[in-house]
């Protein structure tokens, strides 16, 4: 990664501090920083008691991991409720994610109470069919956001940045409601991991960023492209530069925002180091 142009890595929440002081003397040795711990994936709205203990005791865990690495930040996706998609999905620890009708990707027309950040719409119309949805966001919101408050002191204590991420967990689809959580913990150690693929659906990745602003932490770099012949307004990912995100568009906007941070390719394994490092570059040379 180092001969390939890399600055840096994001590391991984299973290594124990200990290990992570060691793999951090390495990393400096070689010109490197690991800048980031990606935790993942929380279940702060299980109704399992023990769910929520356990991805809370690891998000803990997660930020120490950070602060032997010298991380600035941990990726902490807060809880995910569920898909449209047909039948049942399996989430972590053996719990199920019931199918909740919500509208398609193009649908959102979010509306939601400044106090609580509580959805009161969704969309255009008669919202009845979404009610579940909104019931079950509107838990999700609450309960993410006691259990995120609970880590503020040791975020603060360890100078680690919750960077909260709303990456396929219908939770937040919108750059305003989703600005809105983030800001509601009024903390430092509380900002946005913002992923450019992964919101294509619902919204250019420029607002995103325009909306988001001083509170992006980091930025991974994906690319998605949509499939025009989809009603449900969807596509597929793929290698960065071969999809739908308007790459110049984008860094005009990072520009606007000054924005200065990492910015770390997810994914696209079909093609080198050396080339997502080339197409890297591109980007950020505005092309």
């Amino acid at each position: 990664m180092k001969d390939a142009g890399f600055e840096g890595v994001e590391g991984s929440r299973n290594v124990l501090p200990e290990e992570a002081a060691k793999l951090r003397v390495v990393a400096d040795k070689l010109g490197m920083r690991v800048h980031s711990v990606l935790y993942g994936w929380a279940e702060f709205n299980s109704s399992d008691r023990s769910e929520v203990d356990r991805t809370f005791a690891e998000s803990q865990a997660a930020l120490r991991t950070a602060e032997a690495f010298g991380a600035e930040t941990v990726l902490l996706v807060p809880c995910r409720i569920g898909s449209r998609g047909g039948g049942r999905r399996g989430a972590r620890g053996g719990a199920q994610v019931p199918v909740l009708p919500m509208p398609r990707a193009w649908e959102f027309q979010i509306e939601f109470d400044e106090k609580n950040g509580h959805l009161t719409r969704v969309a255009y119309g008669d919202n009845a069919r979404y009610a579940d949805y909104i019931k079950a966001h509107n838990h999700a919101t609450d309960t993410s956001t006691e259990a995120i408050k609970r880590l503020i002191p040791l975020a603060e204590k360890t100078k680690v940045v919750i960077a909260l991420e709303n990456v396929g967990n219908n939770l937040w689809v919108q750059p305003k409601i989703f600005r809105h959580f983030v800001q509601s913990f009024q903390s430092p150690w509380v900002k946005a991991y913002f992923d450019i693929g992964n919101h294509v659906r619902f919204a250019p990745p420029e607002d995103w960023i325009l909306t988001l602003n001083t509170l992006l932490a980091k930025i991974h770099v994906k690319d998605y492209r949509l499939d025009p012949a989809d009603p449900n307004g969807r596509g597929a990912s793929v290698n960065i530069r071969e999809g739908s995100v308007r790459w110049p568009v984008l860094r005009q906007a990072l520009e606007a925002v000054d924005y200065n941070g990492w910015m770390t390719i997810e994914s696209n394994s079909s093609i080198s180091f050396e080339e997502r490092s080339r197409r890297l570059d591109l980007i950020l040379a505005g092309q």
